[in-house]
């Protein structure tokens, strides 16, 4: 082609309006992007982020997509052969419209699960999620690329389907220990940093859940580490579930003199305080006290507490015992110890009787005991 009576090629003619035309795409990209930046960072909502981020790379995708289509056009209009080229073309910009598709969905769900595992407390756990979510968006993908090339997928399909069985069969433990990870942490029983206790009665707090097992780190400092087929299966119970907050009961006795309303006044007030001036206590928590038994040497009842969380409440009880045993000793109401009464005179009287029917029975045994 001759332009102001210089002969210039035509594939570099082609060549330079796809470079100036790339960069001009991309440059009006890089402009709106900036501009719903700017929105995006005045907004509150979460996934606008995120959204924002995945889109950037297949946006570029897209930009040679539209350029390939954009030079096809111009070598007809230069009246070039396509015909040669025309199923490159098609293939081509098909091939990256499936990639940007893939790349957006696979950032995008990546993004959203690792939102979702920080808000909702299984950080630990996102791993599992994620590792299945991306190769399934792989493995789709994969066969869309496939299909795209003429490529039968009905055949490979099937094949992995037969395989998935083979090695299902093969692995069936370790997929057992699989699928209970994905339940755990879809129904979420229990969580990351949750206290549990074990059917077999181990305690400890939920540091992590893994592809094939959970790990429990227990009060000593020690781990146990549960299959997770083993505690999908299993009675657990989660401290921490539906909150942290719980019932702290401390059992008291008192002297049967006691004046059982003036009691439970003192012990209200002594709990009231401890609730109110402890770290760990629950200061709107309107505690509450219940006599239940007439004990051998005393009045019992349950004096009810609230603790923030259950490994907090050793201390609350610990504190409330202490001012409870001060107050009572200031008030002057009685723990009583254990008291066993021995009735002396019943015994002696006992006896007598006994002495009485021996000598009835016995005439001879008064002159016995008189000789001695």
């Amino acid at each position: 082609m001759i332009l102001n009576g210089i002969e210039v090629p035509v594939w570099l003619l082609a060549g330079g309006f796809l470079l100036l035309s790339t960069l001009l795409m991309l440059l009006i990209k890089t402009l709106i992007i900036r501009a719903v930046q700017r929105w995006v960072d005045r907004s509150s909502f979460r996934f606008d982020t995120l959204l924002l981020s995945s889109i950037r790379f297949p946006l570029n995708l897209a930009i040679l997509v539209l350029n390939l289509l954009l030079l096809k056009q111009l070598m007809i209009v230069l009246s070039l052969d396509v015909s040669a080229y025309g199923a490159l073309f098609s293939t081509g910009a098909q091939i990256l419209v499936i990639l940007a598709l893939i790349v957006f969905m696979d950032r995008f769900t990546s993004g959203a699960l690792n939102s979702y595992a920080n808000s909702e407390g299984i950080r630990n756990s996102k791993s599992l999620l994620t590792g299945i979510v991306r190769s399934t968006i792989y493995v789709i993908g994969a066969l869309v690329l496939l299909g795209s090339f003429g490529i039968p997928i009905t055949p490979i399909i099937a094949s992995l389907g037969i395989g998935s069985l083979a090695v299902a069969l093969a692995l069936q433990p370790t997929l057992e220990n699989f699928f209970s990870g994905v339940q755990l942490v879809v129904d979420k029983p229990i969580r990351v940093g949750d206290f549990i206790e074990l059917e077999s009665g181990e305690q400890g707090f939920v540091d992590r859940i893994g592809w094939r097992s959970t790990w429990i780190r227990m009060l000593p400092n020690n781990t146990v580490i549960m299959p997770n087929s083993a505690l999908s299966n299993s009675k657990v119970i989660n401290y921490f579930y539906p909150e942290k907050e719980l019932s702290v009961p401390v059992e008291v006795g008192v002297h049967y003199d006691s004046d059982l309303e003036r009691v439970e006044q003192v012990t209200l007030e002594v709990a009231r305080e401890v609730l109110q001036s402890h770290e760990w206590g629950v200061d709107d928590y309107e505690t509450f006290v219940v006599y239940h038994t007439f004990d051998n040497s005393s009045i019992n009842f349950t004096v009810m507490l609230r603790a923030k969380e259950y490994f907090n409440r050793f201390w609350v009880k610990s504190a409330f015992i202490k001012a409870l045993h001060r107050r009572y000793r200031e008030e002057g109401i009685t723990i009583p110890f254990p008291i066993t009464a021995l009735n002396l005179s019943q015994e002696q009287a006992a006896g007598t009787l006994e002495a009485i029917q021996t000598r009835a029975a016995d005439p001879g045994s008064t002159r016995k005991v008189v000789s001695r």
